[in-house]
């Protein structure tokens, strides 16, 4: 199975207004609607990078940094920062940008993981992931460590 460079299946630049019933009764976004858009575009750059369909096995943590307001634009990016046999991490960049000027803070970070599936829902082998740039090798390394504490995590259960 040929490897795939990470730039093979980035989402950048996905985005989407924020409407008023995305709000909730403190006038920002709700949590849930910022996690469903991550875990759809984390979705879409596993889907791109398996060639297959993919689920969504965990998110390890998705933290808030700053809220989210009306007439604002959310703006998600999304690279695979490793793939092992059946399944591969997402990690998802979260922006709230002005529409008028731009100007863009950082709101959130995730990581998910994601299993590919056959033909028969079963799990199935993904392509091995090709780190290029520095900050690409940083993120496949730090994957493999994040992987660990779940499957730590997961045997204590």
């Amino acid at each position: 199975m040929r490897g795939k460079l990470v730039s093979e299946s980035a989402l950048d630049n996905q985005r989407q207004a924020v409407r008023p019933e995305d709000l909730n009764d403190q006038g920002t976004v709700f949590g849930g609607h910022v996690m469903s858009l991550t875990d759809v575009t984390a979705a879409m750059a596993a889907r791109r990078h398996a060639g297959r369909p993919c689920v969504t096995a965990s998110i390890d943590s998705l933290h808030f940094i700053s809220p989210i307001y009306l007439k604002e634009d959310i703006v998600l990016y999304a690279t695979v920062n490793r793939a092992w046999k059946t399944s591969l991490e997402v990690g998802v960049k979260i922006f709230a940008e002005n529409p008028y000027n731009g100007e863009r803070r950082h709101v959130a970070s995730a990581y998910l993981t994601f299993v590919a599936l056959d033909e028969n829902n079963r799990p199935t082998a993904v392509p091995p992931l090709i780190p290029d740039t520095y900050a690409e090798h940083r993120r496949y390394e730090e994957a493999d460590q994040r992987r660990a504490v779940r499957l730590k995590l997961r045997k204590q259960k």
